[in-house]
């Protein structure tokens, strides 16, 4: 840790998630303190999502000196999977041995952000901060309150409003439409289907259609149907009745047809939280010309499908962001240059890893490229 510094500029952060929060930590082990501007009013204000294989990012909860934190509350059982087509045949099952390194262990997103937001000191994140506009070298929120910044880094997701003050970009739809389920306290409610889950992640890959079941934490397990080669208004013509949810459930098994009854049942099981999500990407190796004193972040800079690498970059990007910093405090525009370098690079190429992923999961015979991709030769 070094000491701080004199003229230590202001760092605005927007957006208290795990790229921002990541950032937060690593400038202050390093004596730089950062706010953090959070539009929710608070930590519980939101369910924070599911859970998240985290395994390029473990480098940068190392640098935020977290590790260890991380590795009490991820699972490493949570690796487990299960591929089946959807006839019900069992492709594939990875058990993983308790002894095994946590090479891809799942944790919950809301644990992993708590570990973020308690190694910070009190005040670092200002709730209820919803950013609106920079004007006269001052971020300004909706309640009119405003605050002096030297540097705003915007990381604040998907659909981020710092987005606009360095690029034209925009997410587009990249033809999936997700719809997402959840079985509460699934061990106690449906013991059966706990049992045929497992413990980790139960995949089946049909025609242009992804269903896949993973076990949280909390004892939930999480649904995500995804159906591929859709268009922009799928929702609206799909004719699921996302007000009635048992009528919603249904008409998700009639979109199935033809899946085994042992795996629809999941659908049947599930509570009546049932959630729309269409899914947009941003133009893989997506650049902005030099911005002085803005720069983004995780989602806000390069959101891509949504196969596993999200939440690793944004740590990854929080860390790097916050060395750079770290090394030039007084050449805030060569720090931001340095960061903006190393990020293009390392996420242009998982982007377009990320798409190639995407690709093979919309193919008619998913779940047998997988299986060659699980098990090459």
């Amino acid at each position: 840790m070094t000491n701080a510094h004199a003229h230590a500029p202001a760092i605005a952060i927007v957006g208290a998630g795990l790229g921002g929060l990541a950032l937060a930590r690593v400038l202050h082990l390093h004596g730089i303190e950062a706010v953090v501007h959070e539009r929710e009013a608070s930590r519980e204000a939101r369910g924070q999502g599911g859970m998240l294989d985290i395994h390029s990012g473990q480098s940068a909860l190392r640098e935020a000196g977290l590790f260890d934190g991380f590795l009490t509350i991820a699972r490493g059982e949570g690796q487990d999977m299960r591929l089946l087509e959807p006839d019900g045949t069992l492709l594939l099952q990875e058990d993983t041995p308790e002894d095994a390194p946590p090479a891809r262990p799942e944790v919950d997103r809301a644990d992993l952000r708590d570990l973020l937001l308690d190694s910070l000191p009190d005040g670092t994140v200002r709730w209820g901060r919803a950013f609106t506009h920079v004007a006269d070298g001052r971020l300004h929120f909706a309640d009119g309150d405003s605050a002096p910044y030297d540097l705003l880094v915007g990381a604040d997701g998907a659909n981020s409003r710092t987005r606009a003050l360095v690029t034209d970009a925009r997410p587009a739809p990249i033809g999936k439409n997700v719809v997402e389920l959840e079985i509460p306290d699934i061990d106690r409610t449906h013991p059966e289907l706990a049992a045929m889950v497992g413990r980790g992640t139960y995949w089946v890959l049909g025609d242009r259609i992804s269903f896949a079941a993973q076990r949280n934490g909390d004892g939930r397990v999480r649904i995500g149907i995804s159906f591929f080669d859709t268009p922009e208004d799928w929702f609206a013509i799909s004719a699921i009745p996302f007000k009635d949810p048992a009528a919603a459930r249904a008409r998700l098994i009639e979109l199935l047809p033809g899946w085994h009854p042992r795996i629809t049942a999941l659908i049947t099981a599930a509570g009546d939280r049932i959630v729309p999500r269409s899914i947009t990407a941003l133009p893989a190796g997506l650049r902005w010309p030099s911005t002085p004193g803005i720069t983004l972040l995780g989602d806000a800079a390069h959101l891509m499908p949504p196969v596993g690498e999200g939440a690793n970059q944004a740590l990854l990007d929080g860390a790097s962001l916050g060395r750079a910093l770290a090394a030039r405090p007084d050449d805030l525009p060569a720090a931001v240059a340095e960061y903006e370098r190393e990020m293009a690079e390392r996420t242009t190429a998982v982007a377009h890893r990320s798409a190639r992923m995407h690709d093979m999961l919309r193919a008619p015979d998913a779940a047998r490229q997988l299986l060659a991709f699980f098990q090459p030769g």
